[in-house]
């Protein structure tokens, strides 16, 4: 398909962009561009990001107001959410994993991340505490600032950066040590952007869940903020996927 093919007046799933931890919407910006520009409909969550009983099921609430099928889309810890989410509705057509956690039942992304060579990941996060909606006391988990640039964004420019850094959405600790509760690239097709230079998910542990999953796999040469740095490519095989997983029209 030509990248600049039209999916105006088709029967396109609506995409639904997922961000991941230390993240907001904002970093969907240049793919919503890309995909907007060729006429697939698409809307950007603002992930809840308080644990993946709770995330999942805010995005599957989401996706079952849409009006037809969905085509999910889920960065880093984004990709354990649609996971849980897919689980919860029925007009999921297939599944996106962009440098994302794609497990299996019963996997926690510690799990997965323990079985390849370590990431910068680890000794960047700066845990806080805080109070939920009950008073109950939390640990969230931040990027430190210092890190922030080399762990998530190396290939983007330092004014960049250092917005991000301060800006950054942080993230339930338990969220890292949460059971996936299926795994929906069982029974759904799916695809996979394999980020070679990722300094958060090793690209070896990503290579692998792509492979596992049978997902139609790319490889760009990007960090971590992949969907920032090389927005052009993770749209392009999200166009994939949504030609792939069009329905006919009556």
């Amino acid at each position: 398909m030509n990248s600049r093919t039209s999916f105006r007046n088709s029967s396109t799933p609506t995409v639904l962009l997922v961000h991941g931890a230390f993240a907001d919407v904002s970093s969907w910006a240049g793919v919503i561009a890309e995909l907007q520009a060729v006429g697939i409909p698409v809307t950007a969550v603002a992930n809840p990001l308080r644990g993946l009983a709770v995330d999942a099921t805010y995005v599957a609430s989401i996706a079952a107001e849409i009006d037809g099928p969905v085509l999910m889309v889920g960065h880093s810890y984004g990709g354990v959410v649609i996971n849980g989410a897919s689980a919860q509705v029925g007009n999921v057509a297939g599944l996106v994993y962009v440098a994302a956690f794609a497990l299996d039942e019963g996997e926690t992304p510690l799990d997965l991340n323990g079985r390849f060579p370590d990431s910068l990941l680890g000794p960047a996060l700066r845990p806080a505490t805080f109070r939920d909606g009950a008073g109950e006391p939390g640990v969230e988990l931040y990027l430190r600032t210092d890190h922030f640039a080399a762990v998530f964004a190396a290939d983007l420019p330092e004014h960049v950066t250092s917005v991000a850094a301060v800006s950054q959405r942080p993230v339930a600790a338990v969220a890292f040590a949460e059971s996936s509760p299926a795994a929906a690239w069982k029974t759904l097709p799916s695809w996979y952007v394999v980020a070679t230079a990722d300094q958060a998910i090793h690209p070896d542990a990503q290579r692998f869940m792509a492979k596992r999953a049978g997902a139609v796999t790319i490889e760009v040469d990007a960090s971590h903020a992949i969907a920032l740095s090389q927005p052009a490519a993770v749209a392009g095989h999200i166009r994939t996927a949504a030609a792939a997983t069009r329905t006919p029209m009556p």
